[in-house]
């Protein structure tokens, strides 16, 4: 029997690598787009498909039209859910984060429920389901955060990303509970970051990236904690999710828990001076102070900077039998691949 699975978001960041792999494993991958005569948007995914054993079609859907997967999903084994907004630029925070985040999902799900093939649904949520500010983990007197905390902090006015990310979640369990034919497995990435497969990506990781490379950031950069995990490990946490019988629940994944200081020390450890760095990190009396021309609220810098956290990502490790990619090797092959592709002006 033919193994078909449906891709929602499959044309972005983490989505394009969960794509390849499933070609490449051989199935059927129904890749949903909203405009099929955009095709720049997947030729990269076509290049992909004429090299592997599976095969790639295209249906055309949109998050926000309820019934738009409807038709897709039947006869589909599988749904990997991954198309949700993630931006930090935004005029409308329900309209243009949180309403997309959460509707989608429901339409995905709705069209699961009408699919009577469908046996399981893969979701990426995110780690700022999980948290919103780094601060959380002390108010809520907590040693480290795993799969058991839902984020509690954020809210459409505040962090509205991480509140977009846990009410889709939310809802997503929630619909997963009324029914007992399916089964949900959630993946919780930390900071994605590695190489893109098109240099046409209008990722966040990847706009982090290149301020960090071209001077942004030259005075001086933020002691910001992150969970840092490798595009290409999310990947293969999501084929894990799909392919592992035991799979259940929600998966943290983290290869580290690394400030940007951190990280520009590895930058600057691997090139040298090839690239712009930070020189020093930045006081977080001054980040209070600049915080909006960086498109930060006051408020976060203050719950987040200068704060630690832990991440347990035990189980991602242990049940789905994840090997992470070293950190090093993660951002140099993502820097190499953004020069190469003139990412960096």
């Amino acid at each position: 029997m033919e193994n078909i699975i449906l891709a929602t978001g499959g044309t972005g960041y983490v989505g394009s690598w969960v794509v390849r792999l499933l070609l490449e494993k051989g199935y059927t991958v129904r890749l949903t787009v909203r405009d099929k005569s955009r095709v720049e948007k997947f030729a990269h995914l076509e290049a992909v498909a004429q090299a592997a054993p599976g095969r790639l079609e295209l249906w055309e859907a949109d998050l926000n039209r309820p019934g738009s997967y409807d038709q897709a999903a039947q006869g589909c084994q599988a749904i990997v859910h991954m198309a949700s907004p993630f931006t930090l630029r935004f005029e409308d925070a329900r309209r243009d984060l949180v309403d997309p985040a959460v509707n989608g999902t429901r339409n995905v799900l709705e069209a699961a429920n009408k699919a009577e093939s469908v046996r399981r649904v893969v979701l990426t949520s995110s780690v700022a389901a999980i948290h919103g500010d780094n601060i959380d983990m002390k108010e809520r007197g907590l040693k480290e955060f795993n799969e058991s905390h839902f984020n509690q902090s954020s809210s459409v006015i505040h962090q509205p990303y991480s509140y977009s990310k846990v009410a889709a979640e939310q809802a997503a369990w929630q619909m997963a509970r009324a029914q007992d034919r399916w089964k949900l497995v959630v993946v919780n990435p930390s900071f994605v970051m590695g190489p893109s497969m098109t240099a046409s990506s209008d990722s966040e990781s990847i706009a982090f990236m290149r301020d960090m490379l071209t001077g942004k950031y030259r005075s001086g950069a933020p002691d910001l904690m992150f969970g840092f995990v490798d595009v290409r490990d999310v990947a293969q946490a999501h084929l894990l999710a799909l392919e592992k019988l035991e799979a259940e629940g929600r998966h943290l994944l983290a290869e580290r828990v690394a400030s940007v200081i951190d990280l520009v020390k590895v930058l600057k450890e691997l090139f040298g001076k090839r690239y712009k760095l930070p020189l020093m990190p930045a006081p977080k009396a001054i980040m209070m102070l600049v915080a909006p021309m960086f498109g930060l609220s006051r408020d976060f810098v203050r719950r987040n900077v200068g704060h630690t956290i832990r991440l347990n990502t035990t189980k991602s490790r242990e049940v789905l039998g994840l090997r992470y990619t070293d950190f090093r090797q993660t951002l140099k092959d993502m820097a190499e691949q953004m020069q190469a592709d003139g990412m960096l002006g």
